[in-house]
């Protein structure tokens, strides 16, 4: 077997691999005698066709098979002995020649490679990046406060419309009429609730139902009839009001903070306060250490620049899909694409440089304050250690997951190794502000 490499034009390789009689005459046979050994045809017994008849048979196609396994093996083997290191994967060669497999023993296979760039990174503190800060407000104090209690609430009934109240009322077109009609105002903006405000229980207004539940499923549900009927249903509908409900918060007593904080960790109003300020403190800081994430994601990768093989890539992309995407739909999504082969390798190479490795046990870790902020957003906030170490395990047992969480901490680990050796600014903002920058660092 013989390997030859040729560098081409936008860092790709072309390998050939020129394999013969003498590589893969020894496997042939055995494939051969085993295609004898199962062979069914008629005239002759299991395992007794004739090797002739296998031979003008098979040979051919066992041999190119073998060949080109061959051949691709000793493709991957010589790039792993060789130390070239290669993106996306290896292709078969536009430059590739017909095969004779019935007069030829020797059978050339080319091959092309995406060579990957070197990646040099120096870093001092001449590099500048900015850490952002959102400072806890009233507002998000409130905010918080209001839907963290929300959760243990109840509807109590009032006599007037204000603003985000439930109705129950009778609904009417005079071909349906529905008796316990439900309008919740809470999930309608100012514009759609005005018609609402400040009516009272017996009052009547004309409602369009196609506003008021724009799910056809939902609608029909409410009217008590089958999707496939709506288009027949007159929207418009008269809208008796029979009962005005509102939110209030639960009394904070000692039973609502043993039934919210089991483990007593918050036992009166000013533990509540002190436990909103962490929770809001704890979104804030995940919001900004996401961009500061982002900004150094983004400064490595434009520190590095690192040079890519992307004709190779784009060939490559279409040929994996198998035809899925057409390559408008490639370069449409080149770039983003692009952005993220480059942090690969820039998150590799600093990986190595920093000596940089996710344990196992880190990944669990991880995966239990997933789970537990998941369940914060159904208002559990006191999760005992089994159950999320139970809920962790699930998670690591889906592969794409699994994946980003290992991603994640690797990143982390990248800017927590990176940030000392910079000069990093912090800098206040407002929520407003945050947002704004992040969207043009993401453009």
């Amino acid at each position: 077997m013989n390997i030859t490499r040729e560098n081409r034009e936008g860092q790709v390789s072309v390998i050939k691999v020129t394999v013969g009689e003498s590589d893969y005459n020894e496997a042939v046979e055995k494939k051969l005698r085993e295609y004898r050994r199962k062979a069914n045809m008629p005239g002759f017994r299991p395992g007794m066709v004739p090797m002739s008849i296998i031979n003008k048979t098979y040979r051919k196609s066992a041999i190119a098979e073998t060949a080109y396994k061959m051949a691709s093996d000793a493709v991957f083997e010589y790039l792993d002995k060789e130390k070239i290191d290669y993106v996306g994967d290896v292709l078969p060669s536009d430059e590739q020649g017909a095969f004779d497999f019935d007069n030829n023993t020797e059978h050339e296979f080319v091959f092309e490679v995406g060579l990957a760039p070197e990646i040099d990174i120096e870093l001092s503190e001449k590099d500048k990046l900015t850490k952002y800060k959102i400072k806890v407000s009233d507002e998000m104090r409130e905010g918080y406060r209001t839907n963290f209690l929300r959760r243990y609430g109840r509807l109590v009934d009032v006599d007037e419309v204000a603003a985000d109240e439930a109705l129950t009322g009778i609904l009417d077109n005079g071909e349906i009429k529905v008796e316990e009609g439900y309008v919740g105002l809470i999930s309608m903006n100012d514009e759609q609730r005005k018609p609402f405000i400040g009516k009272k229980v017996g009052d009547e207004l004309t409602v369009n139902v196609n506003e008021l539940y724009p799910s056809a499923s939902q609608r029909a549900s409410v009217l008590g009839v089958k999707e496939k009927e709506l288009e027949a249903v007159n929207p418009e509908f008269k809208f008796t009001i029979k009962q005005i409900r509102k939110f209030a918060e639960p009394e904070l007593n000692e039973e609502f903070f043993k039934m919210v904080f089991p483990d007593g960790s918050v036992k009166d109003e000013k533990g509540l306060e002190k436990y909103i300020d962490e929770q809001v403190a704890a979104d804030l800081a995940r919001e900004t250490d996401y961009v500061f994430t982002t900004e150094v994601r983004n400064f490595l990768i434009e520190k590095a620049n690192p040079s890519m093989p992307e004709e190779f890539l784009k060939k490559w992309l279409y040929t994996i899909n198998e035809g899925k995407f057409s390559m408008e739909d490639i370069e449409r999504e080149f770039p983003a694409f692009l952005r993220m082969m480059k942090w690969n390798l820039v998150q590799k190479k600093l990986a190595d440089r920093f000596g940089i490795k996710v344990e196992q046990d880190e990944m669990l870790e991880e995966a239990k304050a997933y789970a537990a902020a998941q369940f914060a957003q159904y208002g559990m906030a006191n999760v005992g250690d089994e159950t999320l170490t139970k809920y962790a395990h699930s998670i690591l047992g889906n592969k794409e997951e699994a994946n980003k969480i290992l991603d994640r901490l690797y990143e982390k680990k990248i800017v927590d190794a990176v940030t000392p050796l910079v000069k990093v600014s912090n800098k206040s903002v407002t929520p407003e502000e945050l947002g704004k920058i992040f969207e043009a660092m993401t453009k």
